[in-house]
């Protein structure tokens, strides 16, 4: 919670981050049970922003994810959505050369995202593995490059930090990691005054991301859904009725995490429909 650099915005910001796993998994011997677990899923930051104020919103551009030749997956017993059924721990590295991830034999183009982005919330402080309404770990793969994620400020100065960045990771994160590695993001920071979105928003080049993480994924699901309704509201001045029925027919429901304290669920506008967040009315 004390800033490691202040900015005045607007300002590019470069984030030098270490692995979720904390430098901790380098050969496939650095198994889960030989972890130190305080040192897992670190962020760098907080970065405080001057002239950010509570009701603003945070619009953090990611121009650029800079990915080392090598990252990391574990799992293990008791770890993500099937955790029951895994004997012992497993961890594998995963070579990252000519745009691809090698998984084995196999080769998977890389997608890189920031796993964990946040700023402080409104009370208190919450491990970087929590998320909720001021961002965290929502492991939302659409937050890369040419992305932008809005969040609302909670406390003077916001309080920017993230990290727990991935080359690919399928949604779900169902073993609870993805291909885990250190990188350098480099990012530009706004404040949009008094623009404080209910919940994180990503935009992307052709979407609107609703983020929401709540305890159960029925509640963040639940949730999500109900934010796009409100927004369809809102932006295209519909009646409810009216903007539940366009939910249906326009917005993909879908689950970023399901292995995290909260799990986040996510609602995708289509931007043809919806336009630009900087565009929408304040809510």
């Amino acid at each position: 919670m004390q800033p490691a650099l202040t900015i005045e915005p607007p300002q590019t910001v470069v984030f030098e981050t270490l692995d979720a796993l904390g430098g901790q998994v380098r050969e496939t011997g650095d198994t889960v049970d030989a972890l130190d677990f305080s040192r897992v899923n670190p962020a760098t930051g907080p970065v405080a922003v001057d002239g950010a104020r509570p009701g603003d919103a945070l619009a953090v551009e990611i121009h650029a994810v800079e990915l080392p030749h090598q990252g990391a997956i574990i799992a293990g017993p008791g770890m993500g959505v099937l955790g029951d059924l895994i004997e012992r721990p497993v961890a594998r590295i995963l070579p990252i050369e000519d745009g691809d991830v090698r998984f084995g034999d196999l080769r998977i183009p890389v997608s890189p995202m920031v796993g964990v982005i946040g700023v402080a919330p409104e009370e208190g402080s919450h491990p970087t593995g929590t998320a909720h309404r001021h961002g965290g770990n929502m492991d939302a793969r659409e937050i890369g490059p040419r992305a932008t994620v809005y969040l609302p400020v909670f406390r003077p100065g916001a309080l920017l930090a993230l990290g727990d960045v991935h080359a690919v990771m399928g949604d779900g994160e169902v073993c609870v990691s993805a291909c885990e590695v250190s990188a350098v993001v480099t990012t530009h920071v706004r404040v949009l005054e008094s623009r404080a979105p209910r919940w994180p928003v990503v935009e992307t080049d052709d979407a609107i991301i609703l983020l929401v993480s709540l305890p159960t994924i029925e509640e963040a699901l639940r949730e999500a859904t109900h934010e796009a309704v409100r927004a369809l509201e809102r932006v295209l001045s519909l009646p409810f009725e009216d903007a539940y029925l366009l939910a249906s027919l326009t917005v993909d429901i879908g689950v970023s995490q399901l292995v995290d304290p909260n799990k986040t669920a996510k609602a995708v506008l289509p931007k043809r429909l919806v336009g630009p967040f900087e565009a929408w009315p304040a809510s």
